[in-house]
């Protein structure tokens, strides 16, 4: 470092989502890629859960990574390509090739991801930098004055993102100062419509464990759904409007037995859906969560970024940046909401026998994956719904 004070460097990341639609178009892209984001949002899942509710967009975290290993060297580089499984030379153009599938909308469909970066104005950032986080990432560049405005700054990066996702004040008071020379902005928001409706809700019990439950609206459906059931769990896959899923991990006994092995077998048991007339029981849920997450990614491996061995040189031609904080926060809400279809996902199949029940009345995991990429958009548990 050239100097006694710290040249601070912040990551955000901003997730608003009300589960109450989407659509996509073709692209190319390595499909390693993909598979290598959701390996890191299992490994991340794994570092994040506790004993309460859970949520998190691994997707929104891979993407404002990718975006500050645009601008890192050495072993700074290597670790984050390590931690966040960046296997090809190609990652950037792979991550803007997903981003504009993902966003490809319509009316039906609020899916969209925003990208921002406020610099110190006077600073000298490299064009190239600049120039791939604006080519690829499409980042609205921002010249601000950290250094004798900073609190200005601080509300105009928190009215940016609330225009984005709705989210009110990410930024809290005193997390940027006059010594900030850099701050990164991710966020993806999601409103999504069930294909079908479900029954609006009534009071069933959760149960929290074996011995206590609570009382919690439950909204339930009958119709053809993707489903399988194996010794561990019962997986169902409910579609939104467009081609975003949410799929729901039922564990049979113990959630933390399933959670184990979820990064092994996810693959195939989503392999093994297939269409299948189910009555769902769902109980209707929020979840807002808020993480700081520089001690998570050190621990799973990515040490240098965080301390004066960090080299971005990529992004100022120096060594004196490092990451002060990357805060990620999310928010999810799901009801009975949706637009009625004329017909349920897989109607023309037939089922044989009783028809199954799938019903969500103790702890699960839950995922929304965009189908077209097969791309894990947002993750986590249930634990209490209430």
């Amino acid at each position: 470092m050239t100097s006694e004070r710290p040249i601070r460097l912040y990551v955000f990341q901003i997730i608003w989502l009300l589960l109450t639609a989407n659509t996509v178009i073709a692209m190319e892209y390595n499909k390693e890629t993909v598979v290598n984001n959701n390996k890191f949002a299992l490994e991340l899942y794994d570092q994040l859960k506790t004993d309460d509710n859970l949520f998190f967009s691994p997707y929104s975290i891979s993407t404002m990574m990718a975006m500050v290993y645009a601008g890192a060297n050495g072993d700074t580089a290597n670790q984050i390509a390590q931690v966040l499984h960046f296997s090809n030379q190609h990652i950037h153009k792979d991550f803007h090739q997903l981003q504009q599938q993902i966003n490809h909308s319509r009316t039906d469909l609020k899916l969209h991801i925003a990208n921002s970066l406020c610099v110190q104005q006077g600073h000298n950032f490299l064009t190239d930098f600049k120039t791939k986080l604006q080519n690829l990432y499409q980042t609205e560049l921002q010249k601000v004055d950290f250094a004798t405005n900073y609190e200005n700054v601080h509300n105009t990066i928190n009215t940016w993102v609330e225009t984005q996702t709705k989210i009110k004040n990410l930024i809290k008071p005193g997390t940027i100062n006059q010594f900030t020379r850099l701050v990164l902005v991710n966020t993806i928001y999601f409103k999504g419509k069930w294909i079908s409706k479900f029954k609006s809700s009534i009071p069933a019990a959760f149960w929290l464990n074996t011995r206590n439950s609570i009382k919690v609206p439950m909204i339930q459906r009958k119709g053809y759904f993707f489903y399988t059931n194996n010794s561990y769990a019962q997986i169902i896959e409910l579609p939104y409007m467009g081609k975003v899923s949410m799929i729901i991990i039922l564990p049979k006994k113990n959630l933390a037995k399933v959670e184990t092995i979820l990064y092994k077998r996810l693959n195939k048991w989503l392999r093994s859906l297939h269409s299948q007339k189910v009555k769902v029981y769902l109980p209707k849920f929020k979840i807002n969560a808020n993480f700081e997450l520089s001690q998570t990614l050190s621990t799973m491996g990515m040490k240098n970024a965080f301390n004066d061995k960090a080299d971005f040189s990529g992004i100022d031609g120096t060594k004196e940046l490092h990451l002060s904080a990357v805060i990620h926060q999310a928010f999810i809400e799901v009801n009975e909401e949706g637009t009625e279809a004329s017909a349920a996902t897989g109607a023309t199949f037939s089922t044989r026998g009783i028809t199954p029940k799938f019903r969500a009345d103790h702890p699960f995991i839950f995922l929304i994956r965009h189908n077209p990429s097969n791309s894990i958009l947002f993750m986590g548990r249930v634990i209490n719904p209430s």
